[in-house]
């Protein structure tokens, strides 16, 4: 908890989807949390997305998925960077 606070940056690194094929990222989190609002940015196996205060912005994705592909695989609205 003392590391997520403390951190002027926070990344996570994990897979896009459950293997039910849900998207792991959530608009609200159903578990206990040791640290609200700290994340900055979201690796994943199909892209990279910051975390800002006007939402989940696209920086990159792997080749060949459009960000509306990646908008279906997704359980949040998510924008793109470049727009």
């Amino acid at each position: 908890m003392d590391l997520a606070i403390g951190a002027k940056k926070v990344f996570v690194m994990m897979e896009h989807q459950a293997k039910s094929g849900e998207s792991k990222i959530v608009s609200a989190c159903t578990y206990p949390l040791t640290g609200v609002a700290c994340v900055s940015r979201i690796y994943t196996d199909l892209a990279t997305i910051d975390v800002t205060s006007d939402g989940l912005l696209v920086v990159d994705t792997i080749d060949g998925l459009s960000l509306d592909t990646l908008q279906q695989l997704t359980g949040v609205p998510l924008k793109s960077a470049s727009r």
